[in-house]
């Protein structure tokens, strides 16, 4: 098998704890609109409490995320597996959820280990990847998110038509159980897995089991590899380095230009996701459709197709950002995000729910599967697969901790305004998106580095000496790698210790 193909197979595995998150976002939709969840819970304040139930499994996944930077003597594997025994215990709860309170709980303790789960694997792929794939291989993690709710949306259509008006439980105990399984499948495989590749290995003085990690991933097992020693010893250069300083906490993210700098934009990167207004409409799709008169039954079809779409488009994410780049996705991601909800919100002022305009009404639906599609190219495997690559071993987990805990911070708030601003005010709340997604674009436009090929090492150097306004930045890494392991393959082969065929394909140019 190629060394390329295994990190990625790695990675599909890992990204399962994604497709937890993804089946809790799609899920929700159907079963706060279900005839069965609304008689048992929501015959008071039912704008609040579907709100509520939707914001403490993020306000969950925000505790999960802080806890989780914490971690590092688990190792990445022991907290998937913790944040999978955690993810059970809430599923269960909510599935045999009869008071309203049972509801929050699950949601909330269901949160943490996704908390945990959406921190932890983008740093496990990004650190198991070549840097040539990484970008693949860490937007797996959008890819299962939306598999996770191409699974919830079908399944929460089916029950929804099949006891739709019969105030059966089923309607909303169903979608809700099927979550518990794939989080043990995750739990009771995951120790089968390698640990982090030499990076977490090196970092707690197993040095020898992190070299013989790298070659398992990149050389088919061989310690003598080039490639492998010359990045068994930037690693151990880096980690030693770190060891030769203090602690790192949270406050050290905000100590010096460099970590000031990339934390911020970690941050930026995050909330901008949250704030496209994708999270409003995975939501309250049913209330959002209302707006135009499109039933219940009809909005759930729609979304559970709005879910292919997404998985569409993160698979066209997985062929184009190791070639593309990051910063042009971002960029022009979100300039396309802006126009599709200006377009949109005129559609809800022209033609709103006393409208019998079929072909507005269809056009406001084309336009959020549209806007699905690209949010699933840009924004959304972006915002988790960069700021896995942008901090060193030392700071990576506090880094990516604090990135997720924005993006959960602000998915919050968008659960708990949205029903209430879309009664309130209409089609109107959809110019706070409009502006987000502009000023979004000139953000990552004048500051957002390209980090496409870089070494996991070379960050703190790019954030060092790079420039903070990007747009005419020519700097490249110190660091060549590659190039010095093919000169060395090179050297080897003429002296004849190495065969051509090794020499000269040892390095992974595809997956």
């Amino acid at each position: 098998m190629k060394p390329g193909v295994y990190q990625f197979l790695l990675g599909c595995f890992a990204a399962l704890g994604s497709f937890l998150f993804g089946y809790d976002l799609g899920v929700i939709a159907e079963v706060v609109a279900s005839d069965s969840f609304k008689a048992l819970f929501l015959q008071t304040n039912a704008d609040s409490r579907s709100g509520t139930v939707v914001a403490l499994f993020t306000a969950g996944c925000f505790c999960g995320a802080f806890f989780a930077s914490y971690s590092d003597p688990l190792g990445r594997r022991g907290t998937i597996l913790l944040a999978s025994c955690i993810f059970v215990v809430g599923g269960v709860i909510q599935t045999a959820g009869v008071v309203i309170a049972m509801l929050y709980v699950g949601r909330l303790i269901a949160g943490i280990g996704v908390g945990f789960l959406t921190m932890i694997i983008p740093i496990y792929q990004a650190e198991l990847a070549h840097r040539k794939i990484r970008g693949k291989i860490t937007s797996l993690q959008q890819l299962f998110n939306a598999l996770g709710q191409i699974f919830a949306t079908w399944i929460g259509y089916g029950c929804y038509m099949t006891w739709h008006g019969t105030g059966d439980s089923r309607e909303w105990r169903i979608p809700l159980g099927c979550q518990i399984v794939p989080s043990l499948f995750l739990g009771g495989l995951i120790l089968t897995f390698p640990e982090s590749p030499s990076r977490w290995l090196c970092d707690h003085d197993r040095g020898d089991e992190g070299l013989k990690t790298l070659a398992q991933l990149h050389a088919h097992g061989d310690t003598n590899d080039p490639y492998v020693l010359a990045e068994y010893e930037l690693i151990q250069t880096q980690i030693a380095e770190e060891h030769s300083r203090k602690k790192i906490g949270y406050l050290d993210l905000f100590r010096g230009y460099p970590n000031l700098r990339r934390t911020v934009l970690v941050m930026a990167i995050q909330a901008s996701c949250q704030m496209t207004g994708v999270s409003a409409i995975q939501y309250f799709s049913p209330q959002i459709f209302a707006q135009i008169g499109i039933s219940t039954g009809m909005s759930l079809l729609f979304q559970s197709v709005n879910a292919i779409i997404a998985f569409l488009g993160t698979t066209v994410t997985i062929l184009t950002i190791d070639t593309v780049g990051r910063r042009p996705l971002e960029i022009y991601g979100c300039l396309f995000l802006c126009v599709t909800f200006i377009i949109n919100a005129a559609i809800i002022k022209v033609f709103p729910t006393s409208s019998n305009n079929t072909g507005a009404h269809w056009a406001f639906v084309v336009l959020t599967w549209l806007f699905n599609f690209v949010f699933f190219i840009t924004s959304g495997p972006l915002s988790w697969s960069v700021p896995a690559e942008l901090f060193g071993t030392a700071m990576r987990l506090k880094g990516v901790s604090w990135g997720a805990m924005t993006s959960f911070a602000f998915n919050t708030m968008i659960g708990q305004v949205t029903p209430i601003a879309i009664t309130a005010i209409g089609w109107k709340y959809y110019i706070v998106f409009i502006v987000c997604n502009l000023t979004n674009a000139i953000f990552f436009w004048c500051f957002q580095p390209e980090t496409k090929g870089l070494n996991l090492e070379d960050m703190d150097e790019l954030f060092r000496d790079s420039p903070t306004f990007v747009p005419r930045s020519k700097w490249q890494p110190s660091s060549h790698i590659e190039e010095d392991a093919r000169r060395i393959a090179k050297q080897e082969r003429e002296a004849g210790v190495l065969g051509k065929e090794k020499a000269e394909g040892y390095m992974i140019e595809e997956i």
